[in-house]
Formats: C-alpha cells, sequence, structure tokens
C-alpha cells in the first residue's frame, strides 16, 4: 500500500484538492485532482486523474459541511485510486502572520494561533481552519501539515515590509506581507534547469488574482501584493493599486460602511469593473467593446510599471517569468507586456510565444522571457512529505 498525500485548499463554499503518490525518493506522482463545490447550496464533487480525464463525480440533495465534503474525498480516493492510503495531509493557508516562516506540523497551538490571525483575512482563514478542525475530529491519527501563503515573502529585506505608518501599528501586524508564495516558490525551484544564469528574475502571476514578485538567488526580495490580497496589480474583481484618500472619501462622502467597501474593493473592481463586462481575460480579448479594450489596456499598463520598479529593487533584470491562468494562457497580454519591456533587454520571438514557450525570447535577447505552469498543490504536497516525513529537498 502507497503513501497517499492530501493537498487541500479550503474556502467558503468549495474544497479544491489533489491526490498525491509518495514515491519515497523523487517528486511526488500526481494521482488526481478535483473539488467540492456549492457546500452550502447544491454539494457536487467531481474528479479527473492526472491528464483531466474524469475518474468520479458525486451529488448531495442538501448543504454539506466541511467534515462532510473531506470524508467523502479520502473515502473515494482510498476506495477508487489504487493501493493508495492517504497517509497525510497538506494545507494551503493564506496567512501565517510573521511568525510562521515555512510549513509546519499542525497541533493545538498552531490551530490556536492561525485562529488568532482571522482578523486579518477574515474572508479566508475561518475556511481553512474549519477543513483542518474536520480532518483533525474525523481522523486524528492523520498528520496535518499548514502551508502558509506569505511565507516565501519572509526574505523580504525590512525597509520592504514597511508601511509609512507609526510603529505601534506596525508592531500590531501591519505590514506588507506579499501572497501567492506557494506559487513563486514552485517557479523558483524551477527556474535552475530552465534558465540557470538567471539571478534576478521577476516572476508575474497572472489569474483572477494577479501578483508579481522579484527573486534574487532564489529568494522572495519585493512583491506586489501586501497587506491583503487587493493591492499593485489590477485582477479579476479585486482593484489593484488604490489611494488610501479613495477609501476615506467613499466613507465620508459617498456614506459607504465597511461592508459595501469591501464588497466594491474585492467583488465590484478590477476587470469586471472597468470592462463592465466581464472579469474573465477571455472575453475581454475578444470583445468589440471600448470598455473591454480599456480594460486589457489597463492590465497591461500596471504589469508594465510593475515591472520597472521590481527590476529596479533587483538592480537589474536577467529573466522575466509569466504564470499562472492568464500568464500561461493568454499570448496576447504577454506580447502587450514585452513589448512595453523592450527597453528593459526583452526580445519577443512570436512564433514561441504563440506556442506559449517555455522560453518566449529569441536567443540573443538580452534578458530572457518564459512560460512555467505553477503548481502550488505539488508544492504542497512536497512540503508535506518533507515536514511529515519521507523524502528531503
Amino acid at each position: 500500500m502507497s503513501k497517499g498525500i492530501l493537498v487541500i485548499n479550503a474556502g467558503s463554499s468549495s474544497i479544491k484538492f489533489a491526490g498525491y503518490r509518495d514515491t519515497g525518493g523523487v517528486e511526488p506522482d500526481l494521482l488526481c485532482k478535483g473539488q467540492v463545490e456549492g457546500l452550502r447550496t447544491a454539494p457536487g464533487f467531481t474528479c479527473t486523474d492526472a491528464y483531466g480525464n474524469p475518474l468520479g463525480e458525486h451529488r448531495w440533495s442538501a448543504p454539506v459541511t466541511h467534515a462532510t465534503a473531506l470524508a467523502h474525498i479520502i473515502q473515494w480516493i482510498e476506495g477508487n485510486v489504487t493501493e493508495v492510503h492517504v497517509d497525510a495531509v497538506g494545507h494551503r493557508v493564506v496567512f501565517g502572520g510573521a511568525a510562521y516562516t515555512g510549513p509546519t506540523l499542525v497541533d493545538d497551538r498552531v490551530i490556536a494561533d492561525i485562529e488568532e490571525l482571522v482578523p486579518f483575512f477574515p474572508l479566508h482563514v475561518p475556511h481553512n481552519l474549519a477543513a483542518i478542525r474536520a480532518l483533525r475530529d474525523e481522523h486524528p491519527q492523520v498528520p496535518q501539515v499548514v502551508c502558509f501563503d506569505n511565507s516565501f515573502h519572509r526574505t523580504k529585506p525590512r525597509v520592504a515590509q514597511l508601511y509609512a505608518l507609526p510603529r505601534s501599528l506596525t508592531d500590531r501586524g501591519i505590514r506588507r506581507y506579499g501572497f501567492h508564495g506557494l506559487s513563486y516558490e514552485y517557479i523558483a525551484r524551477r527556474l535552475p534547469d530552465l534558465a540557470p544564469a538567471a539571478t534576478r528574475v521577476v516572476v508575474a502571476h497572472l489569474g483572477s488574482g494577479a501578483s508579481m514578485c522579484a527573486i534574487h538567488d532564489g529568494q522572495s526580495i519585493e512583491c506586489t501584493l501586501g497587506f491583503s490580497a487587493l493591492d499593485g496589480l489590477v485582477m479579476g474583481t479585486r482593484v489593484g493599486p488604490l489611494d488610501a484618500g479613495v477609501i476615506l472619501f467613499l466613507m465620508q462622502v459617498m456614506d459607504m460602511d465597511a461592508a459595501a467597501i469591501e464588497k466594491l474593493l474585492y467583488k465590484q473592481s478590477g476587470l469586471l469593473g472597468v470592462s463592465g463586462i466581464s472579469n474573465d481575460m477571455r472575453d475581454l480579448l475578444v470583445s468589440a467593446e471600448p470598455s473591454a479594450e480599456e480594460a486589457v489596456e489597463l492590465f497591461v499598463y500596471q504589469i508594465a510599471k510593475q515591472l520597472g520598479a521590481l527590476a529596479a529593487a533587483l538592480q537589474g533584470i536577467d529573466a522575466l517569468v509569466f504564470t499562472a491562468g492568464i500568464g500561461e494562457h493568454a499570448a496576447p497580454i504577454r506580447e502587450r507586456v514585452c513589448r512595453k519591456a523592450e527597453w528593459l533587454g526583452i526580445r519577443l520571438d512570436p512564433a514561441a510565444n504563440e506556442a506559449h514557450g517555455p522560453r518566449i525570447s529569441t536567443r540573443d535577447s538580452p534578458v530572457s522571457a518564459w512560460v512555467i505552469p505553477t503548481d502550488e498543490e505539488r508544492m504542497i504536497a512536497i512540503h508535506t512529505i518533507d515536514v511529515a516525513g519521507g523524502f528531503r529537498l
């Protein structure tokens, strides 16, 4: 019976999962992945194999809890994936504060510490905790490992973590943390094989949530995301960079309360807000509406602007990497960004870009450009095996 690793990314109404086999010395094998959607409405389980072929599905007639959904996931994997037993579970947890700087084995203290971080990310952390507690109640013998999405940015210099606020607020935890860390960590592991000479790299994680990270010798030194998941770049429905004075205006002049402002900034802005059409880049790229083009133009402009800033933080740049949904699949966006970055030394190879790389710059380009698919679930599986027992990185 092979050791299985279950990776969980729990949200308020869904649980995404991936199942891996611990190969005992090399990277884990992906066996299956899927999700349970609509926990609070009409729950449905779907699962595919490593190549996207359907493996199974299930529907419930009434809402289910995280515990019920997780029990079904584990039972299904152990009953349908040949000779695999779930021996450890790894969780993506959006925020570990300043204290947790790497993957951590779950115990009572860790759960209590994460509970104290709920006020920082009330839209995410409670659901991460719900999955951890449910598994602990139902499968107390199974070790759980939490992987925090901000931990990769622990290497940022202090000056890159600060806001110009009184020290009393910094001491209370208001600082520029950075996120999408598991994605950046995975890319940093891949880079030495693809571009061994690239020591100063900017990675653009472009999806519904978007950010960019400056990586020097495999370590994060700057990131466009800060205290929350809102800053830096225009996103699918999130606002991106915004003058804090706008918040005061919304409160004082528009008479909006915190809940209304939160909804505006997280759900009604970004590509959706600017275009008035869609938060999906695929829809905007084929639309003839001027507002769609304006949304795309703003998205690209902010990426190019931040690329210059991150190159300055690195004091030079050797490579630019595109990853995540838009970064991996939207050739027109990559082309626009690279054209705006020609001043940095990026020379685009149009044919390679249309073929989605992996290298999309010409061979004589002073700065190389790449498309590297990210794999946060695999990164979590590797950490889980490392912490809970198994091979070492």
